[in-house]
């Protein structure tokens, strides 16, 4: 093994200015990692930066990947509406205390605008580090409720349920709260009521379902 393939000084430098904009990100939102504040926080030269991180916004993307905590899995056992109670009440407590990811996709829908790279600017939404963020917020959502919808019991209870569609009853009512800023906004009673509005959408034998395939002639 060379000397220069065992060096731990790259991996070093990596550490410290991921850790540095982490904090910053924590502390102050993403408007505080700039490309100066992260390097003297790391003390680590820009040039550094820019070999670890293509861009400020690859940078960015992976301190927010950092701090995106797991999804909240359902449990094995319940009823399908206790175990869609259980994932969106821990949703509901996630948002309230700790948006951070809802703060990641506020800032990958208005477009990652930090400070360039002294050369040529590339596509920044198809960066490695920003692709990455996208695919593991997209699997945050999607990990908890997969495991409900495709169960046995999802198939006999409910209709063919859009997902998109699910995920906006479900979780859309607890990001409203948190941009809302009402201070005496009930996450935990919205959580159960948007499950009970769910399935009042998707349940066989309930209301008016919103996935169920129209035959077109059907009540006609």
């Amino acid at each position: 093994m060379t000397a220069e393939r065992s060096d731990p000084r790259p991996a070093r430098s990596r550490a410290r200015l991921l850790d540095a904009a982490t904090e910053l990100l924590r502390s102050g939102g993403p408007g505080a990692v700039t490309i100066d504040a992260v390097t003297r926080s790391a003390n680590v030269a820009r040039a550094t930066l820019y070999r670890h991180f293509p861009s400020a916004n690859d940078l960015l993307a992976a301190s927010f990947m950092s701090l995106i905590p797991p999804p909240p899995m359902p449990p094995e056992d319940g009823s399908l509406r206790d175990r869609l109670t259980t994932v969106v009440a821990a949703w509901a407590d996630s948002i309230a205390e700790a948006p951070t990811i809802l703060t990641a996709m506020s800032w990958l829908s208005l477009g990652p605008d930090m400070g360039q790279p002294p050369r040529a600017r590339h596509d920044e939404a198809g960066s490695p580090e920003v692709r990455s963020l996208r695919e593991s917020i997209a699997q945050h959502y999607s990990a908890p409720f997969d495991v409900i919808f495709d169960s046995p019991e999802a198939a006999d209870e409910l209709h063919p349920v859009d997902r998109t569609l699910a995920f906006a009853l479900l979780i859309g009512p607890l990001a409203f709260g948190r941009m809302s800023t009402l201070a005496e906004f009930d996450y935990q009673k919205v959580a159960v009521a948007a499950v009970d509005g769910f399935l009042g959408c998707f349940a066989k034998g309930g209301g008016n379902s919103v996935s169920a395939p129209s035959t077109g002639s059907e009540g006609a």
